[in-house]
């Protein structure tokens, strides 16, 4: 006798491609250039081991020589150097009870099935976060940092905020290369702050809904995951980061191998508990996901993959790139 299972409705390779798709669509991060996926760093996800290494020339540079009939040229060199991304790999599994389905009158699977992209978009941007929140401590990265924070309330002032001119001289860390910066991504907190000094713009998107925050014409992204912090003595201090496009890069391995002795991929595997009345799906991903510039050391990674607090921890970050061409600034202020 024929029947529809759960294998009939999700097709897992079509599965994993709805996901990845409804996770960039979702993500301010991805509209907004900041991560940016490209098939060099799909195929670098899709090698062995936990990282990936990108070899590059660092510049040339030199004093000028003028030529003499008497002394010969200095010759000089070319350096190079390596970015290393490391490569996650995060899985995540739903379950669906058929009497809970039953009861319900609506099938559960279809609201995981529709909500999955909101899912990994947010642990997307909970990645992205605690990269800043790990490359912005080491002393590597202190090029692209302005710090104006008062660390007590008495000493706050205009200067120590976020304002229309430390955002300029926030830019000002990329010197020439300030208007490569396209986005800033802040807390709710500094949002409030600055509509209140009506400083935030609000420009329609594509339906003519104005809904998309402008900040010195930088799209502004909203996330409580930024850093907030009591100060030393009292009072909160906040950090807030610009970006330039392509500051993050992403490349996805295709998990669509069979699995051995189940049904579906690697990727994406179905399995049934019977006896419990159960269908379960499993989510897996070996992905990139990477501040360019800035190389992961893994000095301080005790297992195969990286949690959020190593991620976080600055011993696992160097600068690689000149400043300029990381295109990333913090900014530490009060609101």
């Amino acid at each position: 006798m024929a029947k529809t299972q759960i294998a009939d409705v999700i097709v897992p390779t079509e599965f994993e491609k709805y996901a990845i798709q409804r996770t960039a669509t979702l993500s301010a991060f991805y509209q907004s250039g900041i991560v940016q996926m490209d098939n060099e760093f799909d195929a670098l996800a899709e090698q062995g081991g936990t990282e990936a290494h990108l070899p590059f020339w660092n510049d040339i540079s030199g004093a000028r020589q003028p030529l003499s009939d008497s002394a010969p040229l200095v010759t000089a060199k070319i350096g190079a150097d390596q970015d290393v991304c490391r490569i996650h790999n995060d899985g995540q599994a739903w379950s669906v009870n058929q009497l809970a389905k039953a009861l319900a009158g609506d099938d559960p699977m279809d609201a995981i099935l529709e909500l999955v992209g909101t899912y990994w978009a947010r642990i997307n941007q909970g990645v992205l976060i605690s990269s800043l929140k790990g490359m912005f401590g080491a002393a590597s990265m202190s090029g692209n940092l302005l710090s104006i924070a008062s660390e007590s309330i008495a000493g706050q002032s205009t200067a120590t905020k976020l304002t229309g001119a430390s955002f300029v001289d926030a830019c000002l860390q990329l010197g020439d290369r300030a208007d490569r910066l396209v986005a800033v991504a802040m807390h709710s907190a500094t949002e409030a702050a600055l509509k209140k000094l009506d400083l935030i713009d609000f420009i329609p998107d594509s339906e003519g809904k104005p809904v998309i925050r402008v900040f010195q014409g930088r799209r502004v992204i909203i996330d409580d995951g930024c850093p907030v912090r009591v100060g030393t003595t009292d009072g909160n201090v906040y950090t807030s980061y610009l970006f330039g496009p392509g500051a993050f890069c992403q490349g996805a391995a295709k998990l669509n191998n069979p699995v051995q002795g189940g049904f579906g991929t690697e990727g994406v595997e179905l399995s049934r508990s019977a006896l419990d009345g159960d269908s379960n799906l499993i989510n897996r991903r070996r992905y990139i996901f990477h501040p360019r510039g800035v190389k992961f050391t893994s000095a301080s990674v005790a297992g195969k993959n990286p949690t959020d607090a190593e991620i976080e921890t600055q011993t696992n970050w160097v600068r690689v790139y000149e400043p300029k061409n990381v295109r990333i600034v913090a900014v530490v202020h009060n609101n």
